[in-house]
C-alpha cells in the first residue's frame, strides 16, 4: 500500500487524535454488549513466506486461502477494486472458508471496483455496480463490509454524486466510505456535516491510520461499527506502540457501545510481517478489552544449521 507511505517514519507523531465530537451521536443511541464482534486479518493471503509459518509447510499456492481462513476472521479483499469477481470465485471463496473453526465466522470485506470509483468517479456506473452488488451479496454469510475507496481527487464538492451514489446501493449491504482528498478534513464544519449525511444514509466510514497522512486518521465513527485500515512499517517499533493505543482506544469504545469492529493490519511492504503483528493485536485485545479472540498460530522459523 503506497498511500501515506513514507521512507522514514522515525520522526512521525503517531499519537491518536482525540474522538470525533460526531461520536457522541453514536453513543447516545448504542448500548453495550459483553460480546462485540470483532473480525482481525491482512490485506492478502497468497504470500509464499507465509508457509511454514501460518500455513503448513509445503502448502500448495491453491490451498492458501484455505488455511488463512483457518488462521483469521476477515481480509481486506483488494482483489475486487480490480475487477468484480465472478461465480466461480465466489463459490471458490464460499468453499474455502466453509467450516473454518474460527470465530466469530469468517468474512470477506471486499472493495468496490476501482472501474467504479476511480475510472468513473461514481458517475454512469449503474451497470457495474449491479454487477459488483450482486456477485458479493452471493457470499451470503461469508461476506462483511464492502468499502468504497474514494480517489484522492475526489473532494467534498463531490458530495451531491457520493450522496446519489449511495442511496441507490440496497439497504442490506454494509458500506464504509474510505475519504482521501485533503479538503474533508481541512474544514471541521465540512466533516462534521459529511458524518452527520453519512449516518443518516446508515453508511460507515474508515479510518485509515497510516504515516504519511494523519488526516485520514479522524477517529470518526457514523455507527457502532468500525472499519480500521492500519499500515504499519514493516515491524518498526511504532508498529507495537501503535496497536497498543488503538486497543485502549477501542476497550473504551466498547464500554461506550462500540458493537462491532473490523480491523486490517497491513505489515508493510509485502507484508511479510503482517501475522505476527495480527497475533499481538488478538492478545492485546484479549487482554484489555477481555476478548476471547483466537490468535494466529505461528510456527517458529527454522533456521538452517541450526539443529546442529
Amino acid at each position: 500500500m503506497d498511500f501515506g507511505k513514507l521512507p522514514s517514519v522515525d520522526q512521525v507523531d503517531f499519537t491518536l487524535p482525540p474522538d470525533s465530537p460526531f461520536n457522541q451521536t453514536v453513543w447516545d443511541k448504542a448500548e453495550p454488549t459483553a460480546s462485540p464482534e470483532v473480525y482481525i486479518g491482512g490485506p492478502i493471503w497468497s504470500n509464499k513466506n507465509y508457509v511454514g509459518r501460518i500455513y503448513p509447510s509445503q502448502t500448495k499456492e491453491r490451498d492458501f486461502l484455505y488455511h488463512y481462513t483457518r488462521q483469521f476472521n476477515t481480509i481486506e479483499l483488494n482483489s475486487t477494486h480490480y475487477h468484480s469477481p465472478t461465480p466461480g470465485m465466489i463459490a471458490k471463496w464460499k468453499t474455502e472458508a466453509a467450516d473454518s473453526p474460527i470465530r466469530p465466522r469468517f468474512v470477506y470485506c471486499p472493495k468496490f471496483p476501482q472501474a467504479i470509483s476511480h475510472d468513473r468517479a461514481l458517475v454512469a456506473a449503474e451497470s457495474l455496480t449491479d454487477e459488483f452488488v450482486n456477485a458479493v451479496l452471493s457470499l451470503e454469510e461469508f461476506l462483511g463490509t464492502t468499502f468504497l475507496q474514494l480517489p484522492p481527487t475526489f473532494g467534498p464538492e463531490k458530495w451531491p454524486v457520493l450522496e446519489t451514489y449511495l442511496k441507490h446501493l440496497p439497504d442490506d449491504l454494509e458500506v464504509a466510505v474510505e475519504f482521501r482528498h485533503p479538503d474533508w478534513f481541512a474544514r471541521p464544519a465540512v466533516w462534521q456535516r459529511t458524518l452527520e449525511r453519512l449516518h443518516a444514509l446508515h453508511r460507515d466510514v474508515v479510518i485509515t491510520d497510516v504515516a504519511g497522512r494523519r488526516d485520514v486518521v479522524h477517529m470518526s465513527l457514523t455507527s457502532p461499527t468500525l472499519v480500521l485500515r492500519f499500515v504499519a512499517n514493516e515491524g518498526h517499533p511504532t508498529d507495537y506502540e501503535r496497536a497498543d493505543a488503538w486497543v485502549e482506544r477501542l476497550n473504551s469504545w466498547f464500554e461506550k457501545g462500540l458493537r462491532k469492529a473490523y480491523l486490517f493490519i497491513h505489515g508493510g511492504g509485502e507484508n511479510d510481517t503482517a501475522p505476527e503483528l495480527i497475533r499481538y493485536w488478538v492478545r492485546q485485545l484479549n487482554a484489555v478489552c477481555g476478548l476471547n479472540l483466537q490468535e494466529p498460530n505461528i510456527r517458529p522459523e527454522i533456521v538452517q544449521g541450526s539443529l546442529f
